[in-house]
């Protein structure tokens, strides 16, 4: 472990179940991510030192703060912890200056308003040091709460769900503030949300949590295409989620052939699970393939399923689709395409279409029982 990581593990059966592994290395931002209540704002209460876990190990920068097996447990004060509450928490009888020279009392008072004056630059709020939190925005709240967080010059900034309490327009505008702000961090950030976009934007990893348990940890493409269960894939809001069984392993094409509800597909070679084995089966939306109607073309070839499209949106540039490709069994799978691509193509409610599941896209699990299959 370097110096500059922060090292998380934290094991407890009760009161709160906990099962935590977590590392973050300093510049990178990890996303804490799972429904309400699976024990996100518990862990990043642990690492701030406002939450003792029975048994844990938490070293920050070099620095022990809990070590559970030597009886070291650190006080939140004796921590160098930014922590960003979900609603701010500013003091609302003090200005925004104020609220940033109180977390600086450390210093010598004449350093403390220019020290203030300076992170109030770096969150672009020059100009509002006098006014107080209740006339400011959301987003600048936010920024105030932020500047107070660094101002004790941290070790580690822990943001809970801190962009939650603002309207979409703001939250896109600090989204990109934040990014632009921890190009300037040298240390590590950690983010609880539930907020799957959200943690696809702004994460380098997220770890996904559940009932108090890490279930993995990634980048949020890889977690999002190769969840290593069923469960896993659910939380990730994975649509296209059936169960099905290998039929044979194809060595010479790098095929795994698998029989679901009788029909035929194919996937990349994944020989870890057996002939005649039951799995789970996903596919995202982009390895979905339309196909152009009127013209058809090799890659039709590939899984390709005849459907009725059985719901029709429109949103944010895409048409958002579900095509019932087996009316007698109602197997309906999810799919996102270009608007233009679907007005090129004419397509709407009832229409019939045709589409190719692409092989390198379907990721096998192992099985459990799909309660949308029952």
């Amino acid at each position: 472990m370097t110096d500059s990581t922060i090292q998380i593990t934290l094991q407890q059966a009760a009161p709160i179940p906990l099962s935590v592994q977590l590392e973050c290395k300093s510049g990178e931002l990890l996303a804490l991510v799972g429904p309400s209540g699976s024990g996100k704002t518990t862990v990043l209460r642990a690492i701030a030192g406002l939450y003792q876990a029975q048994n844990a190990q938490i070293i920050c920068q070099g620095e022990v703060w809990q070590n559970s097996m030597q009886n070291i447990f650190l006080a939140p004060h004796q921590r160098h912890v930014g922590l960003v509450f979900q609603h701010y928490a500013l003091f609302p009888h003090m200005t925004v200056l104020e609220n940033i020279q109180q977390a600086i009392t450390h210093l010598p008072k004449q350093q403390r308003q220019a020290q203030a004056l300076e992170l109030l630059k770096k969150v672009h709020l020059e100009g509002l040091e006098q006014r107080y939190p209740k006339n400011l925005s959301g987003g600048q709240q936010q920024r105030v709460a932020v500047a107070r967080a660094l101002a004790r010059q941290p070790k580690v900034l822990l943001l809970d769900e801190p962009f939650s309490a603002v309207d979409q327009v703001t939250r896109r505008k600090l989204y990109r503030e934040l990014l632009v702000l921890r190009e300037s961090l040298s240390m590590p950030m950690i983010l609880v949300t539930h907020d799957l976009d959200e943690s696809n934007l702004l994460a380098d990893h997220i770890a996904l949590l559940h009932k108090g348990e890490i279930l993995q940890t990634g980048t949020p493409d890889f977690v999002a295409a190769h969840p290593k269960s069923a469960t896993i894939a659910r939380l990730m809001d994975q649509q296209n989620l059936f169960t099905a069984q290998v039929i044979a392993h194809d060595q010479a094409t790098q095929k795994t052939h698998l029989r679901w509800r009788g029909t035929l597909i194919e996937a990349t070679y994944q020989v870890q699970f057996a002939i005649n084995e039951r799995v789970c089966w996903m596919i995202q939306s982009e390895n979905i393939l339309l196909h152009r109607r009127g013209r058809p073309s090799n890659g039709n070839k590939e899984n390709p399923l005849q459907g009725q499209i059985t719901e029709y949106m429109e949103s944010s540039g895409l048409a958002h689709l579900r095509v019932q490709v087996d009316k007698q069994l109602d197997t309906t799978i999810s799919i996102n395409v270009p608007l233009h691509v679907a007005k090129r193509n004419a397509l709407g409610l009832h229409e019939e279409i045709g589409i190719s599941l692409l092989s390198e896209g379907i990721h096998l699990m192992p099985y459990q029982a799909l309660r949308s299959e029952s």
